[in-house]
């Protein structure tokens, strides 16, 4: 599959044909959405965080008179209920709730789409259900690692410092020995002006080091304070329990997907998930095309990630 090198744009606005919220258990009911094509290739939209949640520009990656565009929010995410919620909030849970949602939308196989986290959880899915996957198109690849969390927690530091000094210096000295405890321990309170400026402080941190250059774009969404506390609370939540994931859990079980059809798009300067791990998922799954952006970082809506996934949708509509 090549890409064709002139920019592609995302498609217009479009309202859902159908949403709702699906039972899960007795503490949480997912929101799903349902646009495009009522009877078109079914494609599914795995939003990143985790916590971040999915928005109606997400629909947008997709041809509408192509494909059956399926969006959700992820246990705790976005329009799901209770917001924020980290009980029975695993990854092992989040892959039952697609198969869940799947089943309720009489989805033979889908197209898996995601990024960041959710290009993690769609391969993660993948390898737990690989005869309901009909491909992949994966982008800022995150693959669970320690090194990775860690790189989170501290490496960036090499590259934007003073976004890294401002997130840790946001801790008491006290507290700045283990960053991730610290924060946790603070976002999982019930108190607001506990969990709030917290939340703010981590989201900021994570916005300001997304894109290739400075945007506000990249932070004003996730310090709302409502959206901000999702995407810390949930994401200091996995990263406490390293994601629910053995260290190498992708790499001993990718034999399970080589067959399926894979598009890898990756930002050189991505520095949310760097490009060493990209390289090393290409690398181990040389059948996959594997796109490198050489203007962007980690965000899907850097120009050049944008019209890489648009471009990569458009090749699955003629079977790649």
């Amino acid at each position: 599959m090549k890409i064709s090198p002139h920019r592609h744009q995302l498609y217009p606005e479009i309202e859902p044909l159908a949403s709702g919220h699906l039972n899960l258990d007795p503490i949480h009911k997912m929101y799903w959405e349902v646009s495009g094509k009522s009877d078109g290739v079914p494609v599914v939209f795995l939003h990143g965080g985790p916590g971040a949640g999915a928005s109606p520009i997400h629909r947008r990656f997709f041809d509408p008179n192509h494909y059956r565009i399926i969006v959700f929010d992820q246990r705790g995410s976005g329009r799901s209920r209770p917001f924020a919620e980290v009980t029975n909030n695993t990854t092992q849970l989040l892959i039952q709730d697609m198969e869940k949602l799947r089943k309720h939308l009489n989805v033979e196989r889908w197209l898996v789409f995601g990024g960041s986290w959710g290009s993690s959880l769609g391969l993660a899915y993948a390898i737990d259900h690989p005869d309901q996957v009909s491909g992949l198109v994966l982008r800022g690849i995150f693959l669970c690692r320690d090194t990775e969390l860690t790189w989170f927690l501290e490496g960036i530091a090499a590259v934007f410092p003073e976004a890294w000094q401002e997130f840790i210096q946001f801790l008491p000295e006290a507290e700045q020995k283990d960053v991730l405890a610290s924060y946790h321990q603070r976002l999982m309170s019930d108190d607001p002006n506990v969990h709030g400026p917290a939340a703010r402080s981590w989201a900021r941190y994570e916005g300001s080091c997304s894109t290739l250059l400075p945007s506000s774009r990249g932070t004003s969404g996730l310090e709302s304070g409502r959206a901000a506390l999702a995407l810390a609370r949930i994401e200091s939540h996995y990263f406490v329990n390293k994601m629910f994931l053995s260290d190498g859990y992708f790499f001993e079980n990718l034999y399970k997907i080589r067959h399926i059809p894979a598009v890898f798009v990756q930002g050189r300067y991505d520095m949310i998930c760097p490009m060493v791990t990209a390289d090393a998922l290409a690398r181990a799954w040389p059948e996959a095309q594997y796109h490198i952006i050489n203007d962007a970082g980690h965000s899907a809506m850097e120009p050049g990630v944008q019209s890489a996934l648009v471009a990569s949708m458009e090749q699955f509509k003629t079977g790649g």
